[in-house]
């Protein structure tokens, strides 16, 4: 594998880090944000970025058995609760975008859990991390760059 270590315009990679940044701060609960960006990370294979969100989840304080057990969280109903499943399944929904559209059942559920403005914060944190996700596969930037 080569690694492409071309660095992103300024310009782009400021305004990625800003939308990343206000959607994290918008949903109000670092965990939970987390748990979002490793689980489309996960579904992007991105082991730059599971590298480092698993190493801040940690510091929010997200158990060890949710981490370790993300991958199959929906068979992991006893691990999650229903707001974090509504978080990932509109995760799963938004990053696979495989049917053209989200299905009106995840979003509703997730409109249940979350207030209108945390649902766009939510919607922007996917869109975020699945940004960052295909500039770090693409660039095939390799896990072990971030400290905290």
């Amino acid at each position: 594998m080569t690694t492409r270590t071309r660095l992103l315009d300024s310009a782009v990679g400021g305004a990625m880090s800003a939308l990343s940044k206000v959607a994290k701060q918008g949903l109000g609960d670092p965990a939970l944000a987390e748990l979002v960006v490793i689980r489309a990370s996960q579904v992007n294979h991105c082991a730059f970025c599971l590298d480092m969100h698993l190493a801040i989840a940690r510091e929010h304080g997200v158990s060890e058995k949710q981490l370790g057990l993300l991958a199959a969280w929906q068979e992991a109903e006893e691990v999650f609760d229903e707001r974090e499943r509504a978080a990932l399944a509109l995760t799963e929904a938004v990053t696979l975008l495989t049917a053209g559209f989200v299905p009106d059942e995840v979003y509703e559920n997730a409109a249940k859990h979350f207030d209108d403005a945390r649902l766009a914060h939510l919607i922007g944190l996917i869109v975020a991390i699945n940004n960052w996700n295909r500039v770090m596969v693409g660039r095939r930037i390799p896990p072990g760059g971030y400290t905290p």
